[in-house]
């Protein structure tokens, strides 16, 4: 996955024009955060090229304890819950991690989708686990299932899945979340190795596979990410899926045997350069219970990419919904919503604006990808995760168009370089008022084990505690050569046994399952039980320390999709404007709680909240005390003027 691919010309022109344009103190900030990244690689540079047989051999796949060093207290903490919770579940993913030849293929490494949303209309969170399934498996019609938990209000779980009629049997990978026919119930759709499927949530606590009737099922493909989002915003959620590679299940490369199945001059399975890429899919939804394939129409992914991640954000702010999709070993690409009176297709701009390659003009093996507004200037930023022996990127939206990583500036990158990523979620888990990021590691060939290259199978998550705005710095619109930008401690080591334990993680998605204001993490582990992370951070300040309240905005559409998807949302507060964006699917292969979270520091009053919804309409509410959640329905709060303008800090 790290071998570099050749780029085009065409494209290798038009990022040199846009690697021009660079300022020399962010050529200086890379550079930096590269000198850094190979510091902290020192240990096992060395042995890329003549890989050393560790002395002792660990089973691969197994937990590990964290080492045993000396950490500073961390602001942020989360326990394991899991069992306590009533969580009884495995993901089967392909051959086992043990042997020379664990995780034989591709994709015996990439399974994990996990969805979190109300699917009753009891105004609890619930939880549904993606299964996958082994070659042996499906060849003998075994089935591996699916789980749906219904959340009891308690702290635990009840697992419904036969009697919701959602045991699904395929080889599954992700999930999305949402009311495709505006009837008022959440619908599920499921990617799977050989295809895609679609859950209708018939309203009586049952669901029924209506793949067919819809005309999504993605046929033959292996589908990675997928998400709904009104990119035309007529009212109905159109769905994007993400396709990876193409594989013919009875001809699989051999492992160890090739150019592209070696990582560090170890044998490991093959791919994804030396495999064909597969197209990902759009279908736009015909407001009749069925949609139409436009992939061709719209010129969605014509040279297929390997497909990992992938999210719908309007980062232009106009509006409409543009969709970023991270790519592994091949550009990332990014389709901007052409909407000026009215849909007029997407072009894709991942180059010009900085999104589809490195710094340095390299193809990365993108993961998981999420979106906030990390810096407070009123424009949605990126967060992108990619393989070990590379950063993570923190793309900063310029407001003109354009990203900057900022991974360096922020201290975001430079401590991922040993890490391979997946999920990754944005969440104020302390509810300070500014956005923290927590990322799910796990690397892909468990063979690393064996050797002394300074990386393992099994790797803890990284949490990143923001430290918000540097002291004296101004609102409004920062900028990196100001110094105002927020920066980021990594803080997992302490923030909690299980976050400091090592894992083969890979889907992550955020919720408040209590219903008490906290943002809570259910983590997917490779061939284990997943971890429900229960946010304790609240409940360890002290008495001398100021509450910290918060807000939550559900956002019901009328004239717009249901759950609102799109819908823009500003938040006014102590006086200084914050925005968010309503939607499920984002993180890897994961679909999280749609309500909008926002902490509000030691300010117990929002000013006001306006939403500027996917139909045009904006309309604002005032005078909404903190601490609750907040259902605003389109059509009940007071008209504004629309704009496109995002609204600064102050």
């Amino acid at each position: 996955m790290t071998t570099l691919h050749r780029i085009t010309l065409h494209r290798m022109t038009l990022h040199s024009i846009t690697l021009h344009s660079m300022t020399v103190r962010f050529v200086f900030l890379s550079t930096l955060s590269a000198l850094t990244a190979l510091a902290a690689l020192a240990p096992f540079t060395a042995a890329q090229t003549r890989p050393q047989p560790a002395a002792t051999h660990k089973a691969a796949g197994a937990a590990h304890p964290a080492a045993s060093v000396k950490v500073s207290p961390s602001p942020l903490h989360f326990d394991d819950v899991t069992h306590a919770a009533g969580i009884d579940f495995h993901l089967t993913c392909g051959s086992t991690p043990q042997g020379k030849e664990g995780k034989q293929y591709i994709m015996d490494s990439m399974c994990g989708g996990v969805a979190v949303f109300d699917y009753d209309h009891d105004g609890w969170m619930d939880i549904f686990l993606v299964n996958g399934s082994t070659l042996a498996d499906m060849r003998a019609h075994k089935c591996n299932p699916s789980k749906l938990y219904r959340n009891n209000h308690d702290g635990s779980f009840t697992d419904v899945t036969k009697k919701a009629g959602l045991e699904h049997c395929r080889w599954g990978f992700g999930v999305a979340i949402g009311d495709y026919d505006n009837d008022g119930w959440d619908d599920l759709y499921i990617t799977n190795l050989d295809g895609g499927t679609l859950y209708r949530n018939n309203g009586n606590g049952t669901f029924s596979d209506v793949t067919a009737k819809a005309q999504v099922d993605d046929a033959g493909s292996w589908g990675t990410s997928v998400s709904f989002g009104d990119y035309d915003n007529d009212g109905f959620l159109d769905l994007y899926v993400t396709n990876y590679v193409d594989l013919d299940l009875n001809h699989l490369p051999p492992f160890g045997q090739g150019k592209f199945c070696s990582y560090r001059g170890i044998p490991v399975s093959c791919g994804p350069r030396g495999l064909k890429g597969s197209r990902d899919r759009l279908y736009h939804n015909n407001g009749d219970g069925t949609f139409s394939d436009v992939t061709e129409k719209l010129g969605i992914d014509p040279d297929g990419y390997f497909g990992l991640g992938m999210i719908w954000l309007d980062y232009d702010n106009d509006g409409c919904l543009d969709l970023y999709v991270a790519d592994d070993s091949s550009p990332s690409q990014l389709y901007h919503n052409k909407c000026k009176d009215g849909f007029h297709g997407f072009e894709e701009v991942g180059v010009e604006t900085g999104l589809a390659y490195s710094a340095d003009g390299r193809e990365q093996a993108g993961m998981g990808v999420d979106s906030a507004d990390f810096d407070h200037d009123g424009w949605l930023d990126i967060a992108k995760i990619n393989f070990s022996d590379d950063t993570n990127n923190l793309y900063r939206n310029d407001g003109h168009g354009g990203f900057e990583d900022v991974a360096g500036a922020t201290a975001f990158g430079p401590v991922s370089a040993p890490f391979l990523g997946f999920g990754v979620k944005f969440a104020d888990f302390d509810n300070d008022g500014w956005d923290d990021v927590f990322v799910a590691n796990g690397h892909v060939n468990p063979q690393v084990d064996h050797y002394s290259f300074g990386v393992s199978y099994a790797e803890r998550p990284l949490v990143f505690h923001s430290l918000g705005r540097p002291a004296g710095a101004a609102g409004g619109h920062a900028s990196q050569s100001s110094g105002t930008l927020p920066v980021f401690e990594e803080v997992g080591l302490a923030a909690g046994p299980a976050v400091a334990a090592k894992h083969v993680a890979r889907g992550l998605a955020s919720a408040d399952f209590w219903n008490r204001g906290e943002t809570d993490l259910l983590m997917t582990v490779l061939d284990g039980s997943p971890i429900l992370l229960r946010n304790g951070t609240l409940g360890r300040r002290t008495a001398s320390q100021p509450e910290h309240h918060w807000v939550s905005i559900q956002a019901v559409g009328t004239k717009s999709n249901r759950n609102g998807y799109g819908a823009r949302v500003d938040l006014l507060a102590g006086g200084e404007h914050r925005i968010g964006e309503i939607r499920g699917g984002s993180s890897f292969l994961s679909s999280s709680d749609p309500r909008l979270h926002f902490g509000l520091g030691n300010i117990a009053k929002v000013e006001r909240v306006t939403i500027r919804w996917p139909s045009g309409r904006s309309e604002s509410w005032s005078g909404i005390a903190a601490d609750q959640v907040v259902l605003l329905r389109e059509g009940t709060g007071h008209p504004v003027a629309a704009t496109t303008a995002p609204v600064a800090s102050h």
